[in-house]
């Protein structure tokens, strides 16, 4: 591949909602400028874009592939990106390095949940973008229906650069409105434009005509003088407005029967910026933030934002140069992790394929191997020049797994493969939760966590078992209450004695004391330490239900010892079996943990998701409208809303969106308790019976 300065490199990010048809355009990018020598498909796994085992199982992308191609002079980083909206981050993160972004829409069934989503997401990253109306082949493909599904979507000011020429199986190639020429097939050659499209063709032309004089003083001036701007004063103002956000062109594509493939790489080299038009790079200096311009002359700042373990080479890291120039066998500075990196031969990825280079230029993506301690969103750079770059905000994770071994080989090697799955995914999380013993992995729906799983499996070589995680209860008191336990214990010789009296108080606050009011001799103060170890074996395995217990203060009231059977161990005993004792005399109750939940869906759905809250015991806060969308907020508990994302999707055909944080502990209703604690019984029962 050769090599590209900062003004011919172009970053673009293919965009929307799943089937819309990215991976197959990314193909027929691909195959019109001699890189395969066949049209790659999604449906039989010869995508070079679909490379992981489990896109060609589920014939979806799940990952960001990168596909370099070259086209006129310029290198166009194409990110294609997945549509389904479990991988999330996977866009996110993309569209964190690139400069433009492409919105796949299908010709027919128009905007979709995916292209609202991704469209926000462009929005949140100010970057300029064109519409591609795939699928135009397809049968029911309507141009004008479904550019007016985008256009009512999202009321921005779209600008058609070419026309259909034929709809569904007459789709025969574009009529371009710059040019003013017909161009069949995959768009490579020009010819006149057919009699009854010549109008239509007039029409969209002073429309762009129109957006390219808005995008720059001198050619508005020209062009309301009357005067007729020249094609290169057209590229040039609608590049300028493309860029501003003011105007989005849109054109047309089949990708599967390869139509309208190459005035889209037109479009970009013309329309779309170079790294060096966008605005500097913000960066963490040591004097503080600053504006470091997109250079080859600036210091050196490249971002990390992916890595992912590959069975060949090791681990693979994903940066984009934001400033300076990243040389192969060099050496760069972790400014996140403070430690230095070799940097080895310089790749540039094109699916699975590494191809080496010898540096790269700023602006430009490309990868690096078997760096040792970089993971995501870390900035690599010159030590005597620090540069740190923020990644993305990701989303909270919305669904909740426990996972377990399958084996006792597998549980030594489960830690670090989970650590391993959270560095290449900064939507996914781990952790142990304590009050369960139970280790947690969080991800954003079911078929996240499904291929987490299986990447465990295939990638780290650890299996795990997958079950619905236990709701970490609390368990607590609302009354005083007082007990006594002796524990006496005589095996010949040496005996055990130990009588404790105690009594419980809700502390009120959550919190946690144990003190005492002794009186008299009958109990020294040297035995006091154990028997809080006593008492704070049970707060952490709980006493109704297995739960750990919080708010609580215990006061050890009274207490008998012996001369000579007295030890340590039977205070702790005592002092355990006292406190279970005086717990459950003080009215105990079980807390849960309760959200706050804000469901986002279109105004349609309101009634439906409002009627589901109410059989969650959702406590429904607020509504609002925006823009066709209601806005709920609600308490609920957590125990009802653990699997609400596969839920909510059901509800809204995909279209609603939600947010859940941790609020406070409030008590279980008294008959939900009550099942909780039988269960626990039955369960000591079990385990006891098993013995």
């Amino acid at each position: 591949m050769n090599e590209y300065g900062t003004e011919f490199i172009r970053n673009v990010a293919l965009v929307g909602h799943s089937g819309a048809g990215k991976t197959s355009l990314t193909e027929a990018f691909l195959y019109n400028t001699g890189v395969t020598s066949r049209l790659g498909r999604v449906e039989d796994g010869t995508a070079l874009a679909d490379f992981e085992d489990e896109e060609h199982r589920r014939h979806i992308s799940i990952s960001t592939a990168v596909i370099p191609i070259e086209y006129q002079q310029h290198k166009i980083n194409f990110l294609d990106t997945p549509g389904f909206t479990d991988f999330v981050g996977e866009v996110k993160s993309a569209l964190h390095v690139a400069d433009a972004g492409i919105v796949v829409v299908d010709a027919v069934a128009g905007v979709e949940v995916g292209t609202e989503l991704v469209w926000q997401y462009l929005d949140e990253r100010r970057l300029p973008r064109f519409v591609v109306i795939n699928k135009m082949d397809r049968e029911n493909a309507n141009f004008e229906r479904t550019l007016a599904s985008v256009q009512q979507s999202f009321k921005s000011k779209l600008i058609p650069v070419q026309l259909p020429w034929g709809e569904q199986q007459s789709f025969k190639g574009v009529i371009g409105v710059l040019s003013m020429m017909a161009r069949p097939g995959k768009g490579a050659e020009q010819i006149a434009i057919p009699a009854d499209y010549a109008a239509a063709a007039a029409a969209a032309r002073v429309n762009l005509v129109e957006a390219a004089a808005e995008g720059e003083d001198a050619l508005l001036e020209k062009y309301l003088g009357g005067e007729e701007l020249t094609a290169e004063e057209v590229v040039r103002g609608f590049h300028k407005a493309v860029l501003a956000g003011s105007f989005i062109p849109v054109f047309v594509a089949s990708s599967l029967t390869d139509t309208g493939i190459n005035p889209i790489l037109d479009g970009i080299v013309r329309y779309f910026p170079a790294p060096a038009e966008e605005a500097p790079v913000r960066a963490h200096g040591k004097d503080g933030d600053e504006a470091v311009p997109i250079s080859d002359t600036a210091p050196l700042a490249a971002y990390v934002w992916k890595t992912t373990a590959d069975p060949f080479v090791g681990k693979l890291t994903y940066v984009r140069v934001l400033t300076g120039v990243l040389a192969s066998d060099g050496r760069v500075w972790n400014h996140n992790k403070g430690a230095e990196e070799r940097t080895g031969t310089v790749h540039v990825a094109r699916g699975k394929e590494q191809i080496s280079v010898k540096q790269l230029h700023a602006g430009d993506i490309g990868t690096l191997t078997k760096l040792s301690v970089t993971a995501t969103g870390d900035t690599l750079g010159d030590r005597a020049h620090p540069l740190q770059v923020d990644p993305p905000t990701y989303p909270a994770a919305l669904y909740t797994v426990a996972v377990s071994p399958r084996t006792q080989a597998d549980s030594t090697k489960m830690g670090p493969a989970l650590t391993r799955l959270t560095e290449e995914d900064p939507t996914l999380h781990w952790r142990q939760e304590h009050s369960t013993r139970q280790t947690i992995l969080e991800g954003m729906g079911d078929q996240h966590i499904d291929v987490a799983i299986r990447r465990a499996e295939s990638k780290f070589g650890v299996g795990l078992n997958v079950e619905q995680p236990k709701v970490p209860y609390r368990e607590s008191i609302t009354r005083k209450g007082e007990a006594m336990h002796r524990h006496k214990k005589q095996t010949g010789g040496a005996g055990q004695f130990g009588e404790v009296t105690l009594r419980v108080e809700p502390s009120g606050d959550g919190t946690y004391t144990f003190s005492d009011q002794l009186v008299g001799m009958n109990l020294s103060r040297s035995y006091l330490p154990p028997i809080e170890k006593g008492v704070k074996s049970v707060l952490e395995n709980g006493v109704v239900a297995g739960y750990p217990v919080v708010g609580v203060n215990v006061i050890v009231t009274d207490g008998k010892e012996h001369p000579v059977d007295s030890k340590p161990i039977a205070f702790e005993v005592a002092g355990r079996e006292a406190f279970k004792k005086a717990f459950e005399a003080s009215n105990p109750v079980l807390l849960e943990p309760v959200m706050a939940l804000r469901v986002v869906v279109p105004d349609g759905n309101m009634g439906d998701v409002l009627g589901d809250l109410n059989t969650r015991r959702a406590r429904v806060q607020g509504m609002d409208q925006d823009s066709g969308r209601s806005i709920i907020t609600a308490e609920v508990p957590l125990a009802e809303v653990q699997r609400y994302a596969t839920e909510l999707r059901s509800i809204t055909g995909g279209r609603g969106v939600y947010a859940l944080d941790f609020l406070r502990y409030d008590v279980v209703p008294n008959h939900l308790a009550q099942g909780i604690m039988a269960a626990h019984k039955k369960e000591l029962a079990g385990e006891d019976g098993d013995e």
